[in-house]
């Protein structure tokens, strides 16, 4: 299987204390078929950007981020590196095709990040995301909390409704809100603090990161990771100041064309 790691930069200087954007864009989207059987969710339109547009226009303007690595699959890689050669951000960008070309041998998220630290040699902090969310705030915050708290850190927000905890990642904190435990789908959840698919990693966790597949860590889902994590490493949630908006069906989808046209 062929890995490709493509490189853009606009030439911009790189912060003393770099942290790499890590994006993970390679999964099919079948629940929006026929819409994605030949397209990226990400790239798809919505208002006067894309939904990937948007999230890279707001991390492309934290200082500390340094670079932005973009996951994608063989199958769509093409359509982000058109998409990317139109952009102009200030930060290079890295297309990486991680050689799959459908949704049975894809490598799962997991998977992808650790291709991409090893491709793309990364020894330093990471931001990880989804592409498939819109938010209503930015990452800022998030990564100022990163500093102020000195630890590994996952995003959270307040869920009432017992049915879409059962279908996420659950936390239960202390006070200082660092991560006591983590349930990944539970049927009874610790609490109503749900994890959306947002998180930042230490430089010093990724040799545990680097491990994790040897130790049983589940590789489909990002939250996989996080949940491993929390009983390996200190973690730190951060509360969401806003809202995100869960691109995952067509109707989600019209959804969202609807609230951001």
């Amino acid at each position: 299987m062929l890995f490709l790691c493509h490189f853009r930069w606009s030439g911009f200087p790189l912060n003393d204390e770099p942290m790499k954007n890590i994006i993970i864009a390679a999964g099919y989207a079948t629940r929006l078929y026929p819409l994605t059987e030949n397209f990226p969710k990400p790239l798809l339109q919505i208002g006067q950007s894309t939904i990937l547009g948007r999230i890279m226009d707001d991390i492309d303007g934290i200082d500390e981020i340094s670079e932005h690595i973009i996951v994608t699959n063989h199958k769509f890689a093409h359509h982000f590196e058109e998409w990317v050669s139109r952009q102009t951000y200030r930060k290079p960008v890295r297309i990486m095709d991680d050689g799959t070309t459908t949704n049975e041998n894809r490598l799962g998220a997991v998977r992808d990040l650790l291709l991409a630290i090893e491709a793309c040699s990364i020894d330093d902090d990471i931001l990880v995301l989804a592409a498939d969310n819109i938010l209503d705030f930015s990452f800022r915050g998030f990564v100022e909390e990163f500093h102020a708290k000195g630890t590994s850190m996952i995003m959270c927000h307040n869920e009432a409704e017992l049915k879409k905890l059962q279908r996420t990642g659950v936390i239960a904190v202390d006070q200082n809100m660092k991560v006591l435990e983590m349930q990944e789908k539970p049927e009874k959840p610790v609490s109503h603090w749900a994890v959306p698919p947002f998180y930042i990693y230490q430089k010093r966790d990724l040799p545990l990161i680097k491990d994790c597949l040897h130790h049983g860590c589940g590789f489909d889902a990002p939250g996989n990771l996080a949940h491993y994590l929390v009983d390996k490493t200190t973690v730190h949630a951060w509360v969401m100041p806003g809202t995100r908006f869960d691109i995952g069906s067509m109707d989600t989808y019209k959804q969202a064309q609807e609230i951001y046209k």
